[in-house]
């Protein structure tokens, strides 16, 4: 039986990797990953119409400037975690 869990969880979890990647990639998402946070930047859909997966495109004119896609304009994702407590926090760091 312990074996059988070991195998289910040894191909579950390179499964959930593979399938994370691609549904950040079909998404348009970038996944950063720190020690208190996972955030979700958005990135441009590279089947864009507008922008060709570029993002967004500079103005001409006595005025020139950069303009952001429409399919670049997405609000930042974050998933704060639970810090880690401190196991012993009256000992000095060194």
């Amino acid at each position: 039986m312990r074996a059988r869990t070991a195998l289910l969880l040894a191909a579950v979890v390179p499964l959930t990797v593979t399938a994370g990647a691609v549904a950040l990639k079909a998404g348009a998402w970038r996944l950063n990953i720190s020690r208190h946070v996972i955030r979700l930047h958005p990135r441009p859909r590279p089947g864009c119409p507008d922008c060709r997966g570029e993002g967004g495109w500079w103005s001409e004119g006595p005025y020139p400037g950069g303009e952001l896609c429409w399919c670049w304009d997405r609000p930042v994702r974050t998933f704060r975690l639970l810090p880690v407590r401190d196991p012993w926090p009256d000992e000095p760091p060194f």
